[in-house]
């Protein structure tokens, strides 16, 4: 059998009863280490589940599946992966490429930062599609999740926006010269996100964006904690923030819709850089009609 298993978005301990039991009973477990991050070293895992973990990057997920999926028609075999199983097409694809070698397959979930996001008061359907915000580049600067962010803001919903990780990245010249030297970690902060948000803005001025009037909610290690920060204001608000305010990563960023309802303002208002404004901009831009 082959287990692809949810960790969930903290620590250890965030794995479920079925998920433990299924990696205890594993002859080898992975673990997917690049879509995204947990708060806790490889080796508490270890320690924890009992089992030695291998890892498995995206060359390996994705063009050594076969290594992974060895055998594991006779002995049971396990990916972990942060968050949900299915958050990410890397990990449908390894399922597909299971099933047609014949292996059964079996996906055991956790939490993730698409019900998570749930923490800043904002209703789950009211969100849209969610959308990946990418590092930009001097010749670089892909727009495409404009149009999404537009969509959903046609339709008054909020939208999720997932900021971009770079782990075990190589430069351009060693990636050409075929040097297997990787570039340190970067994760995209809410000032940058922001910022490259408002820059496409100004590009496309479709008034979709507006850094005065436009709310949003920043949110890093959700469910982590005291490690956990929820940060809400306009653009404008957290483009200006600290950037040890909003913790550390993974970032998430939360484009607010105009289908705003007054209990959402009323809970998310606690984690306001500004409570004022961001009534002021809920009742006089959204139209939420507050006490």
């Amino acid at each position: 059998m082959f287990y692809i298993i949810g960790l969930g978005l903290c620590d250890e301990k965030d794995i479920t009863v079925r998920g433990l039991e299924a990696v205890k009973a594993a002859e080898r477990v992975y673990l997917e280490a690049y879509t995204s991050i947990l708060m806790v070293q490889k080796e508490r895992l270890e320690a924890f589940y009992g089992k030695q973990l291998i890892l498995a990057d995206r060359d390996m997920v994705e063009t050594q599946s076969d290594e992974i999926l060895s055998r594991a028609d006779e002995v049971d075999v396990a990916l972990l992966v942060v968050g949900d199983p299915l958050g990410a097409t890397t990990h449908t694809d390894i399922i597909l490429r299971a099933r047609a070698l014949g292996i059964p397959t079996r996906v055991i979930h956790n939490a993730s930062i698409m019900n998570a996001v749930g923490a800043a008061g904002l209703q789950l359907y009211q969100f849209g599609q969610t959308v990946s915000l990418v590092f930009f580049t001097e010749t670089w600067k892909p727009d495409s999740f404009y149009d999404r962010i537009k969509e959903n803001a046609q339709l008054g919903l909020h939208t999720l926006v997932l900021l971009d990780i770079k782990v075990k990245e190589q430069s351009d010249e060693n990636l050409a010269r075929g040097r297997k030297i990787y570039e340190p970690p970067r994760y995209m902060s809410i000032p940058v996100a922001v910022k490259q948000l408002l820059e496409i803005e100004s590009i496309r001025q479709e008034g979709i964006l507006s850094a005065e009037t436009t709310l949003a909610v920043a949110l890093s290690r959700v469910g982590g904690g005291d490690e956990q920060r929820i940060v809400a204001g306009t653009l404008a608000d957290l483009a200006v923030q600290p950037e040890d305010v909003f913790g550390q990563p993974l970032h998430s960023l939360v484009i607010v819709g105009k289908r705003l309802h007054h209990l959402e303002v009323e809970y998310a208002e606690t984690f306001a850089v500004d409570r004022e404004r961001w009534r002021s901009v809920a009742s006089g831009v959204y139209g939420c009609a507050l006490d």
